[in-house]
């Protein structure tokens, strides 16, 4: 047990200098550091020295490249920022996708022969279709099953379910099970989507993660403005070219009865209305790109987008035999504008204009772009951290667990003496060894994974009692000092390794089912688990073979 030959130095050698080399990045500025700030989020003058100030520092950093820059990520509550839980509803999922599915069930039963039927207007998640001959029920339920498509790319559950409920009635629904497959499918989705819309560049460290099957939690650190990201995430980007009508008298009779079949009254932006054809020309599927741009009239902000190849030629197609016509631009139900078609738009180059700010168009050009979410997200719950609040946090978890090595440092000393004191150096490692394994794993620490830290300070100092109450014993019952040693450490691993692999299990089904803050608090006490019995039991053994060797005591003071 106290031999050590050359090779297993060298691995707890090699085991504590990378730790050491992983962890002392936080200890310095990024600038020191050599690591470009990010871009300044606004054009404040102060903003932008303070980004030309930490650029220059990071180009004039000698700090060697090949040495690891990476630092622990730190939590919201330590860092400040916004948490906002959102919910996918799955109703609504269900609504959405019945919706894009009509277009397949008009053109099933529009197919030779024709099924004569009344114009379906879907009621939530449920779309009745009414025959007007009972004959057609066989071919029209072979039909629409033919079409029923399943949730996801993998098969499984069906989206539809297709009864008849008369001799000539059928009835198309979403089912409870099938909405719930929805939703959950829809949450990988969103997560994309999301993140697209609050870092188009990829560079922002916005943290974006499921929760069950219906929530999804959005964590931006720093001074995030959560009215902005409230306001980006509560469009859904529903963006459609659709055919249009602005005659008065059509619009009022609409308004008297009811609109056409096939058409809907729309509001613009300032509250006129206009009668919209449902179906569309182009969708936001066929959009290819979309970024902010100008006016060229009166250099206002506007927004500029492309479309792809399949969207440019069915809009230029539409345009060409529409001349004179109205074309509504419809996002989430507004009609943003209804230009006349005054000659064929080709190319797929198109502008929405309108009375934006600059960060109102960028906005939507990635909103746009981003693509379109399968259903609204419902806010219910939403935190903001102050970054001095966090400071606070920071200084407060510090000053206990430096408190806490202190305290639980004297005790060892004064209980075992200098065997004691190598326990102590060997819990040193351990905090040097959990900051390197969360800077090398990318990990975030949060308060509570601060608390994870003092607790495996409490647990490392606990192995290292129980192996030296152990050794305690052997001598007490005449063994020489070598023999006791040897014998507490083997005595003693059994225990310790059953309590710190039932600790282990129980982190890990945090991490599992917890979200957030307790998802911090399990990551760091799982590393300060397998660090703990790392320093225990090589480390702090390690130091006391090497004085044995050296001192050859007759007895140990413990």
């Amino acid at each position: 047990m106290l031999n050590f030959p050359a090779w297993k130095v060298v691995l707890i050698l090699i085991v504590l200098v990378w730790g050491a080399l992983m962890a002392l990045p936080n200890a310095f500025s990024d600038g020191f550091l050599g690591v470009a700030p990010r871009e300044p989020q606004s054009d404040a003058p102060q903003d932008i020295a303070a980004y030309e100030q930490q650029l220059g520092a990071a180009e004039d950093s000698w700090w060697p490249s090949f040495l690891p820059t990476g630092k622990v990520n730190l939590g919201l509550d330590l860092q400040g920022g916004v948490y906002l839980l959102t919910q996918i509803d799955p109703e609504e999922v269900a609504a959405n996708r019945l919706e894009t599915l009509q277009t397949d069930i008009v053109q099933a039963l529009n197919r030779d022969p024709l099924i004569e039927r009344n114009v379906p207007e879907q009621q939530g998640t449920t779309l009745p279709i009414q025959l007007r001959n009972a004959e057609d029920m066989d071919d029209a339920l072979r039909r629409l099953r033919r079409i029923n498509p399943t949730v996801g790319a993998t098969g499984g559950q069906k989206v539809l379910s297709i009864e008849q409920t008369a001799p000539e009635r059928i009835l198309v629904s979403v089912s409870e099970d099938a909405q719930q497959a929805l939703a959950a499918d829809a949450q990988s989705t969103m997560i994309t989507i999301i993140r697209r819309r609050l870092d188009p560049d990829g560079v922002s460290e916005i943290s974006i993660t499921p929760q069950g099957d219906t929530r999804i939690v959005i964590e931006a650190p720093g001074e995030a403005d959560p009215r902005r990201i409230k306001n980006i995430l509560s469009q859904a980007g529903r963006l459609t070219f659709n055919m249009a009508n602005t005659d008065q008298s059509s619009i009022n009779a609409a308004q008297a009865t009811r609109p056409p079949p096939g058409f809907e009254l729309l509001e613009d932006q300032l509250g006129r209305l206009i009668l919209v054809n449902r179906t569309p020309v182009v969708t936001g599927s066929d959009i290819a790109t979309a970024s902010q741009g100008r006016d060229p009239d009166d250099n206002s902000p506007a927004v500029d987008f492309r479309l792809n190849g399949t969207g440019a030629e069915r809009f230029g197609q539409t345009t060409a035999s529409n001349r004179g016509r109205i074309f509504a631009i419809v996002l989430d139900g507004t009609v943003m504008s209804a230009p006349r078609i005054n000659e064929p738009i080709w190319g797929g180059n198109v502008q929405i204009t309108g009375d934006f700010e600059l960060e109102e168009a960028q906005d939507l050009a990635d909103i746009i772009e981003a693509g379109e979410l399968p259903a609204k997200l419902n806010f219910i719950e939403e935190r903001t951290v102050g970054p001095g609040l966090g400071a606070d946090s920071i200084r407060a978890g510090t000053n206990a667990s430096l408190i806490g090595l202190a305290l639980v440092g004297v005790f060892m000393i004064i209980a075992y003496g200098l065997i004691g004191g190598f326990a102590v150096g060997s819990l040193l490692f351990n905090i040097v060894l959990i900051l390197g394994a969360l800077s090398g794993l990318g990990a975030t620490l949060t308060l509570p994974g601060i608390a994870g830290i003092v607790l495996t300070i409490g647990m490392a100092v606990d192995a290292n009692v129980i192996v030296f109450e152990r050794i305690r014993e052997e001598q007490q019952n005449g063994r020489s000092p070598t023999t006791a040693v040897i014998a507490g450490y083997e005595r003693a691993l059994s225990s310790i390794l059953d309590a710190n692999i039932t600790t282990f299990i129980a982190a890990a089904i945090l991490y599992l089912l917890g979200s957030g803050p307790v998802k911090g608090f399990a990551v760091t006490l799982a590393i300060g688990i397998v660090t703990s019995v790392f320093t225990a039991f090589v480390v702090t053994r390690w130091f006391t073979a090497m004085w044995l060797r050296a001192a050859r005591p007759r007895k140990l003071s413990i």
